[in-house]
């Protein structure tokens, strides 16, 4: 039985604002057009390609028929010798601008040779270089800055059991930290309070002149999203080493 196709983007973005759109997008289009049987998914597929790429438009709706060519079988050697083709007739400019978005659609990843690359193919943000402030830290931790701009934005990375020493982030106003997990499982503590677990998608408010610490648990790696929050006088003021005593109590709830 052939694939049916489903699309809801057409009510899920303009449902409230365009219906009559988006019933020709979603039942029209994708309900009955994608899913008429005279010619199969992938030509379907190759002709809506080309189609976008004759238009002009090079945006992420011709990145989304790219994955969904590459989802319905067309290989690297057959999308290359479609643009080539379909270049002929609409210009080199679009050529070249489709190339760009089918390149990194059909990109090969290097295969992981170790851990710390199966983790970074598991993650979004790289993780970067050995951490330079690595001497306050227990174990191997990486830093990777992601913005420059605004504020501060920095992605750390902790192998399993690493994490950093009690440290306070010190600002006479403002200033304080927030901590975004984006993966693995890891800890974050306030002198005086229980640690708390952390897992992808929690969030972390650190106020200026709060003892804490943040890491890895001891079996996974762990990656986190540090924003510098703007402050008057900021600095920071590393502490003491968390024991192996109190890390090795931390036990994480059962799922």
């Amino acid at each position: 039985m052939a694939e049916k196709i489903t699309q809801t983007a057409g009510r899920d973005q303009l449902g409230d604002f365009a219906p009559m759109f988006a019933h020709l997008n979603d039942d029209v289009l994708f309900g009955e057009v994608w899913n008429e049987s005279a010619i199969d998914v992938k030509t379907k597929c190759i002709i809506t390609v080309v189609s976008l790429m004759a238009s002009g438009i090079t945006d992420s709706s011709l990145t989304y028929h790219l994955q969904n060519a590459k989802a319905h079988g067309v290989t690297k050697e057959e999308i290359a010798a479609i643009i080539t083709h379909a270049t002929m007739y609409t210009g080199w400019p679009k050529g070249w601008a489709v190339f760009r978005l089918a390149k990194e659609v059909w990109k090969e990843r290097e295969p992981a040779t170790n851990e710390k690359d199966r983790y970074q193919n598991s993650i979004f943000f790289p993780i970067g270089e050995p951490n330079p402030y690595g001497k306050y830290f227990v174990g191997q931790s990486y830093l990777a800055q992601i913005s420059k701009e605004q504020i501060l934005v920095f992605n750390v990375t902790f192998e399993p059991g690493c994490r950093n020493n009690w440290h306070i982030h010190n600002a006479k106003s403002g200033g304080g930290q927030m901590l975004i997990c984006v993966g693995g499982r890891g800890w974050y503590q306030e002198e005086g309070k229980n640690a708390v677990e952390l897992l992808p998608g929690s969030v972390v408010n650190i106020p200026a002149g709060v003892k804490h610490w943040h890491g890895a648990a001891k079996d996974s790696w762990f990656s986190h999203l540090a924003l510098e929050i703007p402050g008057e006088d900021g600095s920071t003021s590393w502490c003491e080493s968390v024991s192996e005593e109190d890390y090795g109590k931390l036990r994480a709830f059962p799922a």
